[in-house]
């Protein structure tokens, strides 16, 4: 299997969050780790992410939850080969009153396509990414995009534990990328 970078957004993502379960299960999965996790820092994110990506073998998979999958754009123009492909779930919208004021730094969102292949995923009723605003940001990032219905913000809170439907998007998508 190919590596695969986990990027939690703001606060990480603790043992019941997927992102959790998923490392646990794949030994190729590796978490960055920027020193700013409850009050981030773009320029502290982008070189733990700079990091993550030396340390793989090969570009890897970036799997992105919330205000990562933000990062990962602001990181596609700093590194565009470095990645084989980005899964981004639960991308938040960055204009909606629900977006952070402790994370103003990832302001604004680069619009630009991305130069990897990109799957965003995202839930019918997440507080911080209505769907209009998340499919104009799958179209401005040239990512796919699966709607999924009701699950919140696809976090802990959303009691998805191991979330085996993401693990198949996730595992499809590797495939598509040649990376599994």
């Amino acid at each position: 299997m190919g590596a695969l970078i986990m990027l939690p957004g703001l606060g990480g993502s603790g043992r019941r969050h997927w992102h959790s379960h998923w490392e646990a299960r794949e030994p190729a999965a590796r978490r960055f780790a920027p020193s700013s996790w409850d009050a981030p820092v773009l320029e502290d994110w982008l070189e733990a992410l700079d990091a993550a990506v030396d340390a793989a073998e090969e570009p890897p998979v970036l799997v992105a939850h919330s205000l990562a999958c933000l990062l990962v754009a602001h990181w596609a123009r700093r590194r565009p080969t470095g990645a084989r492909g980005a899964f981004l779930v639960a991308p938040p919208d960055e204009a909606s009153p629900a977006f952070p004021r402790e994370v103003e730094s990832f302001r604004p969102a680069p619009r630009a396509a991305l130069p990897f292949p990109a799957l965003i995923v995202a839930s019918a009723d997440d507080p911080y990414g209505a769907p209009p605003a998340i499919r104009r940001l799958a179209a401005d990032w040239g990512a796919g995009l699966v709607e999924l219905g009701a699950l919140g913000h696809i976090n802990a809170a959303s009691g998805l534990g191991g979330w085996p439907e993401g693990w198949a998007l996730l595992s499809a998508f590797r495939a598509g990328c040649g990376a599994s």
